[in-house]
């Protein structure tokens, strides 16, 4: 099963790696080269992308890109284990980003890895961009086309007036247009959904057609919609709703979200449900959300 920190990382940072690592790193003179294979012995990492690049300062190196839904603990030793790996592959020197997708809580996210043991030291520094402190400008007036379907999630960003402007440049672009689902995704994080549903309604075969669509919502309204032809509107209503909150939950929480379903699903009505629903957008703890509960 696909994760949705995973998708489409390559695919978004190749609409503009120029952009993109001129961005992350904040080289000016930068010049983007191709992407490598990030695929290393025993392990391969879909959420990685590398890049090569040159500067006359630098020379020669390797941009590190690791996008994370959610930032893990484990990370700066993740981050330290793909540095190592990314040079001894292609012994270049590696500059390591960590792009944080949304935000799991106030916590400051360190930018480097330190251990100590029987006086040896080990240190990895690298860059943390958090998406959510990120100017909503910037996917604007750069350009960095990579950003826009994170539009909704940038600082800024969550207003239905600037949902439109991205959903409008997208459009207007052929190699862009397809990314309006991951948009929509996004959006859904910090508007109300049937107001998503509302910007983003056009062909919605083709929306189902997406195999972002597909990757990113695992046909969770689809589920809820044909149990809804099935028992009838008002439970088909409240099927949709749950199936909307069990996606919700792993998606923010993980398996330990989808832990509070079989509590969930014993409630019948629908507006605790939608507040519920509502109230996954906006808490960063399990425990937060129990008043809605």
């Amino acid at each position: 099963m696909a994760k949705a920190a995973d998708i489409s990382t390559k695919r978004l940072i190749s609409l503009a790696p120029g952009n993109w690592v001129k961005w992350v790193t904040k080289i000016p003179d930068i010049v983007c080269g191709e992407i490598l294979n990030s695929e290393f012995q025993w392990i391969s990492r879909e959420s990685d992308v590398l890049v090569r690049a040159t500067s006359p300062q630098y020379g020669e190196f390797i941009v590190l890109n690791e996008l994370q839904l959610r930032y893990k603990p484990e990370m700066p030793k993740r981050m330290r284990a793909y540095a190592a790996l990314a040079e001894e592959k292609y012994n270049l020197p590696t500059y390591p980003v960590l792009v944080n997708i949304l935000k799991e809580s106030d916590i400051e996210i360190p930018s480097s890895y330190e251990s100590q043991f029987a006086g040896l030291q080990a240190r990895q520094d690298y860059r943390v961009i958090n998406l959510w402190e990120v100017d909503v400008e910037i996917a604007f007036t750069q350009p960095v086309p990579s950003l826009l379907p994170f539009v909704p999630i940038l600082k800024g960003g969550a207003e239905e007036s600037t949902v439109q402007l991205a959903l409008q440049i997208l459009r207007a672009d052929e190699q862009l247009s397809q990314l309006e689902t991951v948009m929509a995704f996004f959006a859904t994080f910090v508007l109300d959904s049937a107001l998503v549903q509302q910007i983003m309604r056009w062909d919605m075969a083709v929306l189902r057609e997406s195999p972002w669509y597909q990757q990113i919502l695992r046909e969770g309204e689809q589920r809820g919609e044909e149990r809804g032809r099935q028992q009838g509107r008002r439970e088909g209503r409240r099927e949709e709703i749950l199936s909307g909150i069990e996606l919700a939950l792993e998606i923010k929480f993980g398996t330990e979200g989808l832990q509070l379903m079989p509590e969930i699903s014993q409630i019948s009505d629908l507006d605790k449900l939608k507040a519920i629903q509502q109230g996954i957008k906006s808490v960063n703890t399990l425990d937060e959300l129990g008043q809605f509960i």
